[in-house]
């Protein structure tokens, strides 16, 4: 909540902005680039927020990351740390300053950049106090420009479903973004959409304090609903020839006006001094950042009979709830996209009504506010469709990543399993959309007791964790004594497994694709064929012996419903290659779009069926 303020603090904080100003074109002109015009036009809404609220309990989420030179001033000239150090380090590598707001700077809950994410983090930051049952208001500050984005609508949508009335957004409204004037770029009436999603609406003048301060006090003392406040700002605010100026938006003063705008703003150190200071070295480092993850009990696994055959995805469905009735004291929500029967969220919706969230088909949104709750010491679990889940939404997942959340991800109906669906349905590519985010965890099950036990790891421990799964049933796997193999309670991230043994060969196997690798096995050894199947599940932690023997055994064959260019078959050369290792790969997999039709159908047609996977390998070694 604002707190009370008299018009001497309120004139206090005006001159705070006005110091702010010329830290703003002080710190872009020395870097040599930044944002400084919307920084200056957000610069009064900043002050009064990171002056005004209660830090305890209350966040400001930047949507518009490019503002961070005012983030940062205003943090600063509100006590935070030295102004000094922020135009020391404005974007020069080491510092924590960087280009735009990252979670390392104190005040700072989340760092974005990548435009229209702010409201939906502000979503997922508002439903984790709800469910840890704290007092909190959430503040947004967003661009006029980035409203365009269609994930804005997703977030409105859900913050009023939800009646998270303690979130405010405050849109600095410039009327300005790169390419001019916002109305031509993508006209848009901002009043009526936010009213029509049912925001109260203040229309306030961003740079007069005391309206602007009035407006933030009744959104945040009323929670009949959520308020958005269109702040009225002007571009480069504070420096005539910048004002109203689209140039300034991501441009620094030249040099030939630096000394023009500092004759018309409150520097408090002369521009030589400013200029030395920027030569130091820097000497901090950036600290270590993370998130607290709740304990869970992951209670114990379950074990699919030898003769049961079900689906991975029934088996994750089944495990989730397990482990969320043994922890129903600790927050765990689950964020569905209107598909909880087909991903089988629906078991953990019947028993945690309060903590299924139904976002509908809205999946960026998804995402994000998942993310955002997963950073507050909640688990945050979201269920999709391989394609909607990671395909779509690849720039929230990696925004995921580089803010280090705790996002538990259960994709089903990923690889070739969806058959009829066809080419805009079969996720061929999440391996290796997922490895270019560092850290990020992957787990592709074997089948329905390796998902057991997969679902039961990734909620109990931290860190941004995906379990991809298919559509079909599947048999359970057995050793060659018939004996359930993944019987055992033991299992650990990145370990291979080792179904059958060989010493002419080694066929790798995606995930599910050990069923057909294991028939395949059937029919090799009736020719007297020898080949080490080993089912991979963990494809981004392949331990480095496990390729050094498969080099000593012969040809590597590797077998997935995935695209070979990023998959399994890509990984291990690359991991083999870091070994300094020589593998002769013959990779099974897709190399362009599958068609549509059964899956079976689809898996014989690009030669992923038994029969064919023991051919090729038949060739091969004659």
């Amino acid at each position: 909540m604002i707190q009370l303020a008299t018009p001497a603090k309120l004139k206090e904080l005006q001159h705070k902005a006005a110091l702010s100003r010329g830290d703003i074109v002080a710190m872009t002109y020395l870097a040599g680039s930044g944002h400084p015009g919307g920084s200056m036009s957000s610069i009064d809404i900043y002050t009064i927020l990171y002056n005004l609220i209660d830090p305890a309990t209350d966040q400001v989420v930047i949507s518009h990351g490019h503002t961070s030179p005012g983030v940062y001033s205003a943090l600063a000239r509100a006590g935070k740390f030295d102004p000094q150090q922020v135009i020391k380090g404005f974007r020069r590598v080491g510092s924590v300053f960087e280009g735009h707001v990252e979670p390392t700077v104190p005040g700072v809950p989340w760092g974005t950049g990548n435009l229209g994410q702010g409201l939906s983090v502000a979503a997922g930051l508002a439903l984790a106090a709800r469910i840890r049952e704290k007092k909190s208001d959430f503040f947004v500050v967003m661009g006029d420009g980035e409203q365009q984005k269609g994930q804005i609508s997703e977030a409105r949508r859900f913050i009023k479903k939800y009646e998270l009335n303690n979130v405010t957004v405050i849109v600095d409204f410039n009327g300005l973004q790169i390419s001019g004037d916002c109305c031509q770029v993508m006209p848009q009436d901002l009043k009526a959409e936010y009213e029509a999603a049912g925001f109260n609406v203040i229309e306030v003048d961003g740079h007069d304090y005391n309206a602007l301060y009035d407006a933030l006090v009744k959104a945040s003392t009323d929670k009949s609903q959520p308020y958005c406040l269109l702040a009225r700002t002007v571009m480069g605010k504070g420096v005539s020839f910048m004002e109203n100026k689209a140039k300034y938006h991501g441009s620094p003063v030249a040099e030939a006006d630096i000394e023009k705008a500092f004759s018309e703003l409150e520097l408090e150190w002369p521009l030589d001094e400013l200029r030395k200071l920027r030569t130091e070295p820097i000497a901090e480092t950036i600290p270590e950042h993370s998130w607290p993850y709740p304990e869970i009990e992951p209670g114990a696994a379950r074990v699919y009979a030898a003769d049961v055959k079900t689906d991975n995805r029934s088996a994750f469905g089944a495990a989730l709830v397990e482990v969320a009735l043994m922890n129903a004291d600790r927050p765990i929500a689950v964020f569905d996209c209107d598909l909880a029967g087909s991903v089988k969220t629906d078991g953990f919706a019947k028993a945690f009504p309060e903590r299924f969230f139904q976002i509908g088909i809205a999946e960026h949104h998804a995402v994000v506010t998942a993310g955002a709750l997963a950073s507050q010491n909640c688990v945050g679990i979201f269920a999709d469709f391989g394609m909607f889940g990671i395909d779509e939404t690849y720039n929230q997942q990696r925004l995921n990543g580089v803010n280090a959340t705790h996002m538990k991800q259960f994709c089903t109906h990923v690889g070739i399993d969806v058959g009829e669906d066809g080419k805009t349905h079969q996720c061929i590519d999440y391996l290796g959309l997922m490895r270019n985010i560092p850290d990020y965890k992957l787990i592709v099950p074997c089948d329905p007791n390796e998902t057991d036990r997969a679902t039961r790891y990734a909620l109990a421990t931290p860190g941004n964790i995906l379990v991809a799964m298919g559509r079909s049933k599947l048999p359970t796997i057995t050793d060659a004594d018939g004996k359930v193999f993944f019987g055992g309670s033991s299992w650990s991230y990145g370990q291979a497994h080792h179904f059958r043994a060989g010493d002419q060969a080694t066929l790798f196997a995606l995930g599910a694709m050990s069923i057909p690798a294991l028939e395949a096995w059937k029919i090799l050894q009736a020719k007297g064929l020898n080949v080490e199947v080993v089912g991979i599940s963990c494809p981004l932690a392949i331990a480095a012996e496990e390729i050094a023997a498969a080099s000593q055994r012969g040809p590597v064959f590797v077998v997935e419903d995935h695209l070979s260019s990023s998959g399994l078959a890509a990984q291990l050369a690359y991991q083999a290659a870091l070994a300094g290792l020589r593998l002769e790969i013959v990779p099974m997999g897709a190399n362009g779009f599958p068609p549509s039709g059964p899956s079976n159908d689809c898996y014989a047609k690009l030669g992923l069926d038994s029969q064919s996977i023991a051919q090729r390998i038949e060739n091969k070694l004659r």
